[in-house]
């Protein structure tokens, strides 16, 4: 497997691992929800089912996040070469080695450090459409592509 499988395989943990986090928080929420009784401090009952959906709205939006982690992540073609910097692109900067692909963050594959980051980050839109030899500037530093994979 070259690397660019094994740093895909990772954000699919990745995804995965909050996927199933997620659905576990979901569902003690809905028993939590159904297992909520009435008692004589009805104001007391009431706020207690009011926070428990809040809870499941945020979990819902979180479920959202992930579906669309999962469709980005569909997009990437492994086999593409591309001497521009797109989705799926490994790039080497003097600093560090990003993934375009989901903000995963840090990964480590064969001893090296790699940071997955979402096209949409502020580094990721800086990165995307990038080619060799290319410089931007991140907070305050300034950053050179090196290579391109």
């Amino acid at each position: 497997m070259n690397v660019k499988e094994l740093l895909y395989n990772e954000c699919e943990a990745f995804v995965n691992n909050r996927l199933q986090t997620i659905e576990s928080i979901i569902s003690s929420n809905k028993k939590a929800l159904h297992s909520e009784t009435k008692s004589s401090a009805g104001d007391k009952h009431e706020t207690g089912r009011a926070m428990l959906q809040l809870e499941m709205e945020k979990a819902g939006q979180q479920l959202n996040g992930v579906q669309q982690m999962k469709e980005t992540l569909a997009r990437i073609v492994l086999t593409a070469n591309s001497s521009t910097s797109c989705l799926g692109s490994i790039i080497e900067t003097n600093s560090f080695t990003y993934f375009l692909s989901i903000s995963a963050g840090k990964i480590i594959v064969n001893n090296k450090t790699f940071f997955a980051v979402s096209v949409s980050s502020p580094i990721g839109k800086l990165l995307l459409g990038k080619t060799v030899n290319n410089e931007l500037t991140f907070n305050g530093k300034k950053i050179a592509i090196k290579n391109i994979l």
